[in-house]
């Protein structure tokens, strides 16, 4: 066997066993690990199986409603998505608040019951790596596209593929999403 046949076979069979993605090449959701709004690590991959709505949130901005809709989205299709917030305080500072802070916010005004992780930055040099794959194409393979603004949604697959990206004026309850679910 010559060496392009082996390498052939390698790859593969590689495939065929759910190997891991090349370095460089496109990542899944289900690669990453963050902390919780609590400082515990997760993993990502907890959710395979799921559809993920990834959203960036601010205690502090008009659209700081839209945490009911995604509470109530997370609760009607509970067997099929979970919500997951990232707070972040990248735009108009409208999230100064600790992780202790946004999360007494969180479950005394809005009720929140779908997991919230700690306070990031989801924009620029300091974006964080979950929020680099989400926004830029030659990561997630789909396309390119950073949050404008807070709540901005992005829903991946249900094996942690990008899907979808939808601008913060978008409800968590239309249409546009739930079509998707």
């Amino acid at each position: 066997m010559n060496l392009l046949t082996t390498l052939l076979i390698t790859l593969i069979m590689g495939t065929i066993l759910g190997a891991a993605t090349p370095a460089g090449g496109p990542k899944t959701l289900h690669d990453f690990s963050v902390k919780d709004i609590d400082g515990k690590p997760l993993s990502l991959a907890k959710y395979k199986g799921k559809k993920v709505l990834v959203v960036n949130l601010a205690s502090q901005c008009g659209y700081t409603p839209q945490y009911a809709d995604l509470e109530k989205l997370a609760l009607k299709y509970k067997d099929k998505l979970v919500v997951v917030g990232f707070p972040a305080n990248d735009f108009g500072g409208q999230e100064p608040g600790t992780n202790q802070e946004i999360k007494t916010f969180c479950t005394s005004k809005y009720a929140v019951t779908f997991p919230m992780m700690e306070k990031i930055s989801v924009v620029g040099t300091g974006a964080a790596p979950l929020y680099k794959w989400l926004s830029n194409k030659t990561e997630n393979g789909v396309q390119d596209g950073a949050p404008t603004w807070n709540f901005t949604k992005y829903l991946v697959d249900e094996n942690g593929k990008l899907m979808a990206r939808f601008p913060s004026g978008t409800k968590p309850t239309s249409e546009d999403i739930t079509k998707l679910l």
